[in-house]
This record gives C-alpha cells, structure tokens and sequence, in this order.
C-alpha cells in the first residue's frame, strides 16, 4: 500500500526532528564538558546561596528534560497515554527550565535598579504569571499528542497545530522585552557614573542574553503560523531555545563570579555581584 503524500511529509518531518533533537542534545554535552573545569571550582569554592541553588536548578533541570525528549523521540511506543504524559513531563520541565534562566536577569535587573523593591515585586509577578500560563496551555492541549505510526520511525509527535505552539512564547516575548527596556533605562540614567569592569559585564551579559531570547521568541511565535506544516521542526526549535537561553544563563553566571574573584581576590566569594554586591561595587570595582 502506498504511502499519502502527506504521510511521506510527515515521515520527513519526525526524521528531521529526531535529527534536530540529537543535535540539541550533542550540543549541551559538548558545553557541559567544556565547562566541566570552571563548574567544577564553582560549585567547590563557593557558598551556598539562594543565587547558587538558583545556577543548580538552572544548569542540571536540562539533563531532566533531555532524558524526555530522547524518550519522545527515540522509543517505540503505541501507547497514546504514555506519549501524552511524557510530553506534558517534557513541557513541565521545559517551562521550568526557561523560568529559572530568566530568574538570572531578573536579579540583575534588580541589582541594576538598586534594589528596588517595587521593581523587583512586579518582575516576579510577571514572571510567576508567564510560567503559570504556560504551563496551563501546554498541559491543556497535551491531547493533541500520537505516537509515531510509520514503520522505522520512533517516537511521539505533535499531531495537529495548536494554539500551545506559539502562545508561550508570545509570553516569553513580552516577559523579556520588558526586562530589556528595564535594563535599558537604567543604563542610560547611569552610564555616566557607572564605569567599574563588573557593571560593564552584567550589562553587556543582559543586552545579549535578551537579544538571544527575543530573536528565539519571535522565530517560535511565528515559525508555526508561517510554516503550518512543519509543526514538528518547529517543536525542535522549541527545545533549543530552552537549551541555549540555559547554556546562556549559567555560563554568563559562571563568566561573572569568576571575574569577581579576579577582582577581589577571594576563593571565598559565594554569589555573584548580584546577590554580595551594592549597584555602587559594581561601578566602583576595577580591575
């Protein structure tokens, strides 16, 4: 019996996925590696903090959701159930991983306005109402899930399009273009008396960790309106953004504690500037 051509593009589309997939996942290995050595004096010389348990969560929440997503993409399974509940656990554990990334830059942000409470208090409100709508659209349209039915072909997929597929992002979007203009603003109020190396380099780490987030939340809100029939591509780009905006965050963590240890000459600093540090250190510190 011969295949439809719309069972052929489909059966393309689930390979292609599952090599977009791969390709995520060799990727944060190969960072992980990478970064192996300056983790490792991390974790070892610092304190425990909030601001640390906040890195842990940010940087080991992937390795969770990796196992998922090599599940939904690699195991043979009939099992609609199954499908559906690995899916939801993936979506769970995607929109905690996003979460945490940007619980970074929310601190910074807040360090940047000198810890000013209100910002701080609407930041998270913000925040907590993206991550709850997210998971709510995510979970709610999980039905839409079916296990790969073409011989050779593993793993479960995305069957229709749906609202789930842009809508968070959409969120994400407006969550991080909000923190950006924060972030701008005060840099112009104070980029005259802010020239200390540490403040240069929480800057520069936000201005390109948003440009990163938004360009990846506007490809993932209209990929899937524009490109209707490649909703399973697009569900791989899903999953790189979390993974970069992660790889981000933590490397960007782990570039300014060390720096910080450079410029004060202490292996028993802690927490990055953002938690030990006034706004004023930051300006004030030199190299």
């Amino acid at each position: 019996m011969e295949n439809s051509v719309d069972e052929i593009v489909m059966a393309r589309s689930l390979q292609l996925f599952a090599y977009i997939s791969m390709s995520t996942v060799t990727f944060w290995a190969y960072d992980f590696v990478c970064s192996l050595h300056e983790e490792w004096t991390f974790l070892l010389r610092s304190r425990w903090t909030k601001v640390k348990g906040l890195y842990i969560i940010a940087r080991y929440v992937p390795f969770a959701l990796i196992i998922a997503d090599l599940y939904l993409t690699l195991t043979q399974s009939e099992n609609l159930k199954m499908c559906q509940t690995w899916t939801n656990i993936s979506a769970s554990l995607g929109a905690i991983s996003l979460i945490f990334s940007e619980s970074f830059f929310v601190l910074r942000t807040y360090a940047l306005w000198n810890n000013n409470k209100i910002v701080l208090v609407a930041m998270l409100f913000a925040l907590f109402a993206v991550f709850v709508s997210s998971i709510f659209v995510m979970l709610s349209d999980s039905d839409a899930t079916t296990p790969s039915t073409f011989p050779g072909i593993q793993g479960c997929y995305w069957s229709s399009q749906s609202v789930r597929l842009f809508s968070p992002f959409v969120l994400v979007f407006v969550f991080q273009l909000g923190l950006a203009c924060l972030t701008m603003i005060r840099v112009i109020q104070s980029w005259r008396s802010a020239k200390g190396p540490l403040y240069v380099m929480l800057v520069k780490h936000s201005i390109f960790y948003y440009a990163c987030g938004l360009l990846f939340s506007v490809m993932n809100a209209l990929f899937p309106i524009l490109v209707l029939d490649e909703y399973l591509v697009y569900s791989s780009l899903e999953g790189l953004q979390i993974f970069i905006l992660a790889i981000l965050a933590t490397r960007m963590h782990l570039h300014l504690w060390h720096a910080e240890r450079h410029v004060h000459g202490s292996e028993a600093l802690g927490c990055i500037s953002i938690s030990d540090m006034s706004p004023a250190d930051y300006r004030d510190a030199q190299f």
